[in-house]
């Protein structure tokens, strides 16, 4: 999958985020529409925790994921064999230039992976290739600038205003999720749903986990580099990881991430 610089990097602390993601609270709104024999590319498969979730759904139909980092793809192997899960595979490739024939898969998937990319609408007119005009396209991606927390801790303002500049200055649009239903229609995709969801974290175990991540990734991350290159300095990295330590303990603690979603289908041949 290309990307112009994905903006957090694979630390662990990254993984960590990705590995939580199941097809259940990051797909719910694609899974009515699976069905068992049914094929599926998934674009951006991270370490494979969605994708295996969706073989488990679809087989014996085949799946395939594909992501940029060929670390990331050894460890979604790894993900499948320690499941037994045999119908998936998965492979380097790039979300512009789809090793795949035109409508060769009945769905394709995208998640969080649009707000990377330096031309979504390139990436989606490539995913309808791939699905053709009786396929399905679904993308799914957060909108950062709607995030929203309590208590109102002034580094978590910090974080966010030196997240957006820092995604900015390194690829794509980090409120992604509000533009999907333009990207595809520009893309030319054909019956465009458009809907959205939400990712809330408020549990004490919830804070634990997010809370602890960004507490991390922060300093010790790609991010971390990317926000010194554009003028933060360690103290004010320490600050924001404070904060999330800070929320994360905190019994009030909540926090909520929107996304928009996508269903379409393939632009027909005629209309390419």
């Amino acid at each position: 999958m290309t990307t112009a610089r994905y903006t957090h990097g694979h630390h662990e602390s990254v993984l960590r985020s990705h590995e939580w993601r199941t097809a259940e609270n990051s797909a719910a709104y694609l899974l009515p529409h699976l069905e068992a024999g049914r094929s599926l590319l998934d674009v951006g498969s991270g370490p494979g925790t969605i994708t295996v979730d969706f073989a488990q759904r679809l087989a014996p139909g085949p799946v395939r994921g594909v992501d940029a980092s060929s670390d990331v793809v050894a460890k979604a192997v790894a993900l499948a064999a320690e499941r037994g899960v045999d119908n998936v595979e998965f492979a380097v490739g790039d979300a512009y230039a789809l090793e795949a024939a035109d409508a060769s898969f009945d769905v394709v998937h995208a998640h969080q992976v649009l707000q990377h990319l330096e031309r979504p609408v390139d990436a989606l007119r490539e995913f309808g290739r791939v699905a053709g005009p009786d396929g399905l396209v679904a993308v799914r991606d957060v909108d950062y600038e709607g995030t929203i927390w309590y208590p109102l801790l002034p580094a978590l303002a910090e974080w966010l205003d030196l997240y957006v500049r820092v995604h900015r200055s390194s690829s794509g649009e980090p409120a992604a999720g509000r533009r999907l239903k333009s990207w595809a229609r520009a893309a030319g995709l054909r019956d465009v749903v458009s809907t959205a969801s939400v990712w809330v974290f408020e549990s004490p175990e919830d804070r634990a986990f997010w809370g602890g991540m960004w507490a991390d990734r922060v300093v010790q991350s790609a991010f971390a580099d990317r926000a010194r290159a554009i003028g933060a300095d360690d103290g004010q990295l320490e600050r924001i990881s404070d904060g999330w330590r800070e929320w994360a303990d905190h019994p009030d603690g909540w926090l909520l991430m929107p996304h928009g979603e996508i269903l379409a289908r393939g632009a027909d041949s005629g209309r390419r």
